[in-house]
């Protein structure tokens, strides 16, 4: 006999902030279709922002402490889950006001106006003229982040590949959507996609293989099997392991599988560029927190020195090849596969006080990153952006406080005391140490890792503030919105750096996981 319908309970306060973001990502969708073409922008930008502002006074008032394992068991709503969720809402917000940055245009600077048209075409120079705008990327902004808060709350392998695609389909067309360097950036969102593709049927096929050993995707009930079966199905268990976790490394851009990242970062508009690095980067890793602590804890022994050796060669290759960069943002791009490395030694020490020190990282990585990114947008030369790095000389001497904000930010990015990035090393590394011999020596790597980057941040200010200025750079002056993405994220960076004792018993609270 067929077994009876069985209705999943849904507790809708514990979602109550996935609602919010879909129901503004639809809102979007209509404003799309009906709203005239001349209000669409600031339309979009204003819903955008108010939807995720809600979302996380949601989230912040109503949903704290509101603790669910809901919709059946495939989302888990706990510490960890409501921190992300938090830190993913706060740093959309400044991410959608760079996206939203006209420099007297009349939509998005960073965005084509027609994504369709051909780069250099006469159809493209149409739109430009007719006055069109890609407003059409704010709302795919919020289908990304719904996919990013379902992914960092997915208890069950089949909702955390719903929310991989989800997060990662509207990134590959905003990925194509740049308004200068059409082809590179088209280029960039089919690499992006193609290689997304594989991972994803990496992630697939690693959870066919884990539901065939443990009868189901649930993360609870596999961690259960491993500590229960010893069978015929054991050899399954490992293979699903390693290509689950390949298709989430892909994500972060952890070596061998980084390769998408300094072509997608430089090929993409700005914005989009700083909002990928950021917040996808915080949604992988709940995920690679969730799974790994969650779903295969109970196994580490027989994948972890693996993924140690992840962690090592993608610190050591993003540290040698951000050396070699001429592009600013194919340089932060290797600088951001280097941090992944340095995120991924947190993660394998397996302790509480690791997911805090993780959280704290990727928060303040992501505010640092979105602000760095907002200033590439606006240093320009002859319209373009002067993303070589000798169109950076004596940008100090023109541009001080643009000069300054930047560089204090490549401070961070190299861990100097005073900025976030300086504690959130120690917060990360400091757990590892505790872990035993393969701790000590990912940290040993990290250190020598961190002072190669060093080098490349130190170069570039040195470039900045001792060299004679190019002719015809400038920085554009942002806008209001602009401005406040930026200060945000400068601020973020300074009181996470000299007095982060509240943020880190916030993560510190909030590191424990529903089982």
């Amino acid at each position: 006999m067929p077994t009876a319908f069985e209705q999943v309970s849904v507790d809708y306060l514990a979602i109550a902030p996935m609602l919010v973001v879909v129901a503004g990502a639809l809102v979007g969708v209509l404003v799309e279709a009906f709203a005239p073409r001349a209000l669409r922008h600031t339309i979009q930008v204003a819903l955008t922002v108010a939807t995720l502002l809600v979302a996380l006074v949601v989230l912040a008032v109503w949903s704290r402490g509101h603790l669910a394992i809901t919709l059946g068991g495939s989302i888990a709503i706990d510490g960890v889950a409501l921190f992300l969720q938090g830190t993913l809402l706060a740093l959309s917000v400044i991410g959608v006001l760079v996206m939203a940055e006209r420099f007297g245009g009349v939509g998005s600077d960073a965005f084509t106006p027609m994504g369709a048209s051909t780069p250099g075409s006469a159809q493209e120079d149409a739109a430009t003229r007719a006055g069109y705008a890609t407003s059409e990327a704010f709302p795919l902004t919020l289908f990304a982040v719904l996919g990013m808060m379902v992914f960092v709350a997915a208890n069950d392998l089949i909702t955390m590949f719903v929310g991989l695609e989800v997060l990662s389909l509207p990134l590959y067309v905003m990925t194509g959507l740049a308004r200068r360097r059409r082809l590179l950036s088209q280029e960039a969102a089919l690499k992006y996609f193609l290689l997304g593709a594989f991972s994803s049927a990496f992630f697939l096929f690693g959870a066919a293989l884990l539901y065939g050993y443990a009868g189901s995707s649930d993360l609870s009930r596999i961690s259960s099997a491993i500590q229960t079966n010893g069978g015929d199905l054991d050899g399954l268990l490992l293979p699903g392991v390693v290509l689950t976790l390949v298709g989430l490394l892909f994500k972060v851009g952890a070596v061998p599988f980084h390769s998408w990242t300094p072509d997608a970062y430089q090929g993409a508009p700005t914005p989009v560029t700083g909002f990928m690095a950021a917040c996808t980067k915080l949604a992988a890793f709940g995920a690679i927190l969730r799974l790994t602590y969650v779903g295969v804890e109970a196994n580490r022994f027989d994948w972890r020195i693996g993924v140690v050796a992840v962690a090592i060669l993608t610190m050591v290759v993003g540290a040698v090849l951000s050396v070699t960069q001429t592009d600013v943002k194919r340089l932060l791009a290797y600088s951001s596969v280097a941090h992944a490395g340095f995120i991924l030694v947190g993660v394998l020490a397996f302790s509480q006080q690791a997911i805090g020190g993780v959280m704290f990282y990727l928060m303040a990585y992501g505010a640092t990153t979105i602000a760095a990114f907002a200033i590439v947008t606006m240093v320009r030369q002859d319209g373009s952006e002067a993303s070589h790095l000798s169109q950076w000389a004596g940008l100090g001497r023109n541009h001080p406080v643009v000069a300054g904000a930047f560089a204090f930010l490549l401070l961070a990015f190299a861990g100097i005391p005073a900025t976030s990035g300086f504690m959130a090393k120690f917060v990360t590394f400091a757990p590892a140490v505790q872990s035993g011999t393969s701790g000590v020596v990912m940290v040993v790597v990290g250190v020598l890792a961190s002072a190669v980057t060093a080098f490349v941040y130190v170069r570039l200010i040195v470039l900045m503030y001792f060299t004679e200025p190019v002719p015809g750079v400038v920085a554009l002056t942002p806008s209001v919105p602009s401005t406040i993405a930026i200060t945000v994220g400068v601020v973020v960076t300074l009181v996470a750096g000299v007095a982060p004792s509240w943020i880190l018993q916030l993560a510190g609270n909030a590191s424990t996981f529903l089982l």
